[in-house]
């Protein structure tokens, strides 16, 4: 069983909605209006260009998980709401930042990137932009990583998650 807070706290919700516009709006709307906090969303069309996913990742703090549902499931435009259970899913998340290295230090860094199977997307003289897609607790890492260096910026897209089959 995992202890971890953060997953004890975040739930993810794969809600499949139709694809029309406004939707989004909808959704995000109602979390405003209740005052519900959402940790990180991410929406995109499925194999059914008339349907979308919208992966939310609520913190359960901010209001009961049931309740949340509940409200989900009253707008007209949500077909399928899924909670999915940590052990019960797959989890992705996406990183991109920009490190400046000094040239002496390149070797090193990049040696560290490859532990990770980070990725360089662009390299100059004095910084690296990187990206890594990995489970959100291995990005945490990488980031903490990644703050041992001038870390300029950083960017996250939020958890997308598919249920395990079988």
């Amino acid at each position: 069983m995992n202890t971890n807070p953060a997953e004890v706290r975040h739930h993810i919700l794969s809600v499949l909605v139709e694809n029309k516009p406004g939707v989004l709006a909808r959704v995000s709307g109602l979390f405003a209006r209740r005052a519900f906090n959402i940790y990180s969303l991410a929406v995109a069309p499925t194999n059914d260009p008339s349907v979308s996913r919208i992966s939310i990742v609520v913190d359960v703090e901010s209001a009961p998980l049931e309740q949340i549902t509940k409200q989900l499931d009253k707008l007209i435009n949500v077909l399928v709401i899924e909670e999915l259970a940590p052990a019960d899913a797959v989890q992705r998340e996406l990183m991109i930042a920009t490190v400046e290295v000094p040239a002496h230090a390149h070797a090193s860094f990049r040696d560290s990137l490859d532990t990770f199977a980070a990725k360089v997307l662009d390299e100059s003289a004095g910084s690296f932009i990187v990206s890594l897609e990995d489970t959100p607790e291995r990005l945490d890492v990488f980031a903490a990583l990644l703050g041992s260096h001038h870390l300029v910026a950083i960017e996250r897209t939020g958890r997308v998650a598919l249920p395990r089959l079988g």
